[in-house]
């Protein structure tokens, strides 16, 4: 059997924000949150909306009349583009609201807060835009939304077992963020050619037997050329064909489509870097793959480099592209400004202890990636059985 449900304007107050104060005057020594729609993108979003990027003061409520949403209402988007995102928060304090949102104030006699909150996490509300042209969203609309309802109990305990797949969820965020932080710290240190003896893990100290080369003189540089569209596919014949930035994974390229005529090859392991705007982003070919003009290729020679000491390179590097990029309208990096790239190359066996402690700590990220999608599945799979009653329709 499935759960009874009502319409969600049956158990909650539906409301809109207010208009944005116009003038420091009315931030000018804030002290009370103001939620805008930037504050529902941001990681501080979710259960528990507390920070937000701009705080009203006095003079702001009394004489520009803001509306107040309560400690755990749920706001989203009302009107713009931003209501396709389906970004979704709950207040962790009392807030004022700007008029782009509505907010759910959910009456507990009747509903679980964060059984209203998860449900909503997965409605889409585009569904509600009759324009997608000038997305908005009725406040009569939103109160029509049927919601399953199991009993007040029930609701808690399944809201409790969510909850505790979220805080995983949260916490594995936390080890990825911190583990992204320890990787770009040692990045810079461990490739940083000239350091204090002083301060140096032996490895390089004071940059002893550390070489700049140009990029030339140590791999092979293959600029992508597109090849005729014809040979585009979906179906898998011939080789993944990768074009640009838009194609990049964590580490490897995503395969979307496939070129059975490739005209610039990448070979397992080469760098691949965007030469387009934007530049200077950097993956790995997981195979043989065929590259289009937005990308290059490139693959050291490995008597004199190791091929992932040269992709940590490039990563600690990736952000500097800009400036080396040409191009008014649509930046650009050129061959001649890859040939002449310089590098540092320490001895092999330096190159191979420094790759050692950034691929520690890479790999360690990966567990973590993967443990993500395994949280994400098993929340969003055990969402959306409760909200189904699917596990007691089986048992039935």
């Amino acid at each position: 059997m499935t759960w009874p449900t009502k319409k969600l304007g049956e158990i909650s107050r539906i409301f809109s924000g207010s208009s944005a104060p116009q003038g420091e005057k009315y931030f000018k020594n804030g002290k009370y949150p103001f939620v805008r729609v930037f504050d529902l993108a941001t990681p501080r979003s979710g259960t528990e909306l507390v920070e937000t990027r701009d705080y009203v003061n006095e003079l702001a409520i009394t004489e520009l009349n803001l509306v107040e949403a309560q400690k755990g209402a749920i706001v989203f988007p009302k009107s713009g583009a931003s209501i396709l995102n389906n970004n979704r928060a709950m207040l962790g304090t009392n807030a004022y609201v700007v008029s782009h949102l509505s907010a759910i104030e959910v009456n507990e006699d009747l509903a679980v807060r964060n059984w209203v909150y998860y449900f909503l996490s997965k409605f889409d509300m585009g569904k509600l835009v009759s324009d997608p042209g000038y997305p908005s969203l009725n406040i009569s609309a939103i109160e029509k939304i049927k919601i399953p309802l199991p009993p007040l109990a029930t609701q808690k305990q399944i809201v409790d077992r969510l909850d505790k797949i979220a805080e995983a969820q949260k916490l594995n965020d936390e080890l990825i963020q911190t583990t992204n932080e320890l990787f770009q710290s040692l990045l810079h240190k461990e490739l940083n050619p000239v350091r204090d003896s002083k301060h140096s893990n032996g490895v390089n100290p004071a940059g002893k037997n550390w070489e700049f080369k140009n990029l030339e003189d140590v791999t092979k540089i293959i600029m992508g050329q597109s090849p005729s569209s014809t040979s585009y596919n979906e179906s898998g014949h011939g080789l993944p064909f990768f074009q640009g930035k838009a194609d990049f994974g964590e580490l490897y390229p995503n395969t979307v489509k496939y070129c059975s005529a490739p005209s610039r090859i990448a070979e397992p392991e080469d760098i691949l870097i965007s030469v387009r705007a934007p530049v200077g982003d950097i993956n790995l070919a997981k195979c043989k793959s065929c590259i289009g003009r937005g990308l290059a290729a490139i693959r050291g020679n490995t008597k004199i480099v190791e091929q992932m000491f040269l992709y940590f390179i490039f990563k600690k590097n990736e952000k500097n592209w800009q400036r080396q990029s040409t191009g008014s309208t649509f930046a650009a990096i050129t061959k001649d400004k890859l040939t002449d790239y310089k590098i540092p190359v320490p001895p092999l066996e330096v190159q191979k202890q420094i790759v050692a402690k950034l691929s520690a700590v890479q790999d360690y990220k990966k567990q973590l990636l993967e443990q993500k999608a395994k949280l994400k599945e098993l929340f969003d799979s055990t969402l959306s059985r409760s909200m189904t009653n699917e596990k007691k329709s089986k048992d039935a």
